[in-house]
């Protein structure tokens, strides 16, 4: 038997269903939160995106656990993993890689950045350039890289857990729109409570956690459980919910500018993810609204008045939720 499962359906080839997604996860959530202490939604949000072939934004203020949070979710999964500390001098060509000219062969050959990896850290997205940060737009949409005309592809399962500091902070850039939207997800860590930051220092004062952890599950058993959730059913009802939430967002007078089509497809994605955490082979609502805070608010761009008067994309989106009619669950 391995550390990483003794069920039959992840083990074998064929055979595994919605059981096991939750079983897998749990595991996965559990060694995470050996570094995270206390913030179970957290780790939840992660593994929703994980599980939605999505792409997870970390923003909080320095040494709440963003980066650990991402190190911690990367080194529970035995994949290629790889980190960039993201600086003011950083070039596009450090993340994605470069054509260098062979001598001997007289050629150019290509040589791979940090991306071509199954799970990018990015650390402190936001103190490089809009040029720079730019380079992994491709990369997170398409899974696949152009350098001097040539493409290639990506690993699979790919996913960049990218960590940043408040805009208000001295050396940061504002990520691009375009780079906002293609996150699936956004979290804040957020300060522990007493009695989490109390067991964080009893826990970890001694020694870090993160070089203690080990593996779960792999890359191929992840690659399964995605095929999994791919096939959670979503109905026509709860599809029209989805598509009637970001509709509304770009009819609300405090947002000027709303959630895009690309923020539909996630939603009802990360719907399906949360369901099959759920252990169920179907979405119900009670799925969408779970993962709509961190799923659309950092798409939202608010209007000057609503900054003014202190209003959030994430109070916006709950009062959202809190109004809009939610459709009869008729079952799977």
């Amino acid at each position: 038997m391995t550390a990483t499962s003794s069920r039959p359906g992840l083990d074998g080839d064929t055979g595994a269903g919605i059981g096991d997604v939750a079983e897998l996860c749990g595991r996965i959530a559990g060694n995470v939160q050996r570094v995270i202490v206390g913030k179970p939604d957290v780790v939840r949000v992660a593994l929703v995106t994980l599980l939605a072939e999505g792409h997870l934004l970390v923003e909080d203020v320095p040494g709440v656990g963003k980066t650990s949070l991402a190190k911690a979710l990367a080194r529970s999964i035995d994949c290629s993993v790889s980190r960039v500390q993201f600086t003011p001098d950083l070039l596009p060509g450090d993340i994605t890689g470069l054509s260098i000219f062979n001598r001997q062969t007289t050629e150019f050959e290509f040589r791979p950045g940090p991306v071509f990896a199954n799970i990018v850290i990015a650390d402190e997205i936001n103190r490089a350039s809009p040029k720079t940060q730019s380079a992994l737009l491709e990369c997170m949409a398409e899974h696949q890289v152009t350098v001097d005309g040539a493409t290639y592809a990506l690993a699979s399962p790919f996913m960049v857990v990218a960590t940043q500091n408040p805009v208000e902070m001295d050396g940061t850039y504002p990520l691009p729109e375009a780079q906002r939207d293609r996150f699936t997800a956004r979290v804040s860590v957020g300060y522990p409570d007493l009695a989490a930051e109390l067991a964080m220092v009893d826990e970890h004062s001694a020694a870090d956690p993160l070089e203690m952890l080990r593996p779960v599950t792999d890359a191929r058993r992840v690659r399964m459980v995605v095929d999994i959730v791919r096939r959670v059913r979503v109905s026509p009802e709860v599809r029209q919910y989805c598509v009637e939430l970001v509709g509304t967002t770009r009819r609300i007078p405090d947002v000027r500018l709303g959630a895009s089509p690309r923020a539909t497809l996630q939603l009802v994605r990360a719907a399906r993810a949360q369901a099959a955490l759920a252990g169920r082979g179907f979405v119900v609502p009670d799925d969408v609204q779970a993962v709509a805070v961190p799923v659309l608010a950092h798409r939202l761009m608010l209007t000057p008045d609503a900054l003014a008067s202190r209003r959030s994309a994430v109070d916006i989106v709950r009062s959202l939720l809190g109004r809009h009619p939610v459709p009869a669950h008729r079952g799977g």
